[in-house]
């Protein structure tokens, strides 16, 4: 048998974020490479042993061809389904995904986010651009992390680096994940507590749940009127968690204020009403766009690579039992 063929599928702008020189070698070392510049139609990713993709990469069909060698899907970033059918998986390609090496990036974007917020930076800033140093000084006083009451949604591995910021700098956090033991909610520092009483108690809400069936729309509309009067809401997971004509509503009133990096639509719609809000501040999905993620994106694809070509256990594995879980 010849050595496993392996495809980067990948835009070669992002191909180059990920895979430095040395990267390249290791992978190289172990299998004969090829970029997507190599293949002609998307089907032709089935005559490789592994395909690493990405953003924008294709999805794959449902099936595999039968005389088709493909073993692994390697994904460089978070959520796979859109990339990686079910029934693909049941006929025996495993999958592994990238989402650690953008924790540290997506956690930093959220706890700066929290300080910005809660310090009400966006409305100092802003007067400061307009060159009005008095309406700067006369913003309400900010508040600092420590003592703050944190609500995280979700202990996904961005939820976990975002409690371990926040607990740190002195939060009292609660935590609602149906999948967090208590066992482990002790050890991180932070207290199990149902959906409910969370929002109603907390001064900010960090949202870090992925989009499933149970988590669509589970920030509603009665939920947002729940928090108390000058609350926050984080999101650099997923839109569609959250019912965003309520959010604009509330945040229109002015009783809370926000920080997104995640819209229902992006790019963000010109019309969009979030735009001109003063209490919001918005990033166009950057949360994972740094050098250091990129990295450990890059370094986590090929660690998994190796590990499968030496017939070693795959740490990032997506299974069906966690398919629908993971962001």
């Amino acid at each position: 048998m010849g050595r496993p063929r392996v495809l980067l599928d990948l835009d070669p702008v992002l191909q180059g974020e990920l895979f430095d020189r040395s990267r390249i070698e290791r992978l190289r070392s172990i299998a004969e490479l090829a970029s997507a510049t190599d293949t002609r139609h998307p089907d032709d990713r089935f005559d490789y042993d592994v395909v690493v993709t990405g953003w924008g990469s294709q999805p794959f069909p449902n099936t595999r061809p039968a005389a088709s060698p493909l073993a692994l899907v390697a994904h460089s970033a978070g959520t796979i389904r859109r990339i990686v059918p079910r029934d693909l998986m049941a006929e025996g390609v495993r999958v592994t995904q990238a989402a650690s090496g953008m924790a540290v990036s997506v956690s930093e974007l959220a706890l700066t986010f929290t300080i910005s917020l809660l310090r009400n930076l966006q409305l100092v800033d802003r007067s400061m651009v307009r060159r009005d140093w008095d309406a700067a000084l006369s913003h309400p006083l900010g508040q600092t992390i420590a003592g703050a009451r944190i609500g995280v949604i979700g202990a996904s591995r961005v939820g976990r680096a975002y409690i371990e910021h926040v607990v740190g700098m002195g939060a009292e956090v609660v935590v609602s994940d149906p999948y967090l033991p208590l066992a482990e909610a002790n050890e991180m520092g932070v207290e199990l507590v149902g959906l409910d009483h969370l929002f109603a108690t907390s001064r900010v809400v960090a949202l870090h749940a992925p989009v499933t069936s149970e988590t669509v729309g589970m920030v509603s509309r009665e939920r947002l009127a729940s928090i108390p009067d000058g609350g926050i809401i984080i999101n650099t997971a997923r839109a569609a968690i959250v019912d965003m004509p309520a959010l604009v509503d509330e945040l229109r009133s002015g009783r809370l204020s926000a920080a997104l990096d995640v819209f229902d639509a992006e790019p963000l719609p010109s019309d969009s009403a979030l735009w001109d809000l003063p209490n919001v501040i918005l990033t166009p999905h950057i949360g994972a766009v740094t050098v250091h993620s990129r990295a450990m994106q890059g370094d986590v694809v090929v660690d998994e690579i190796e590990r499968f070509l030496n017939g070693s256990a795959l740490v990032f594995e997506v299974t069906p039992d966690n398919y629908d879980r993971l962001a």
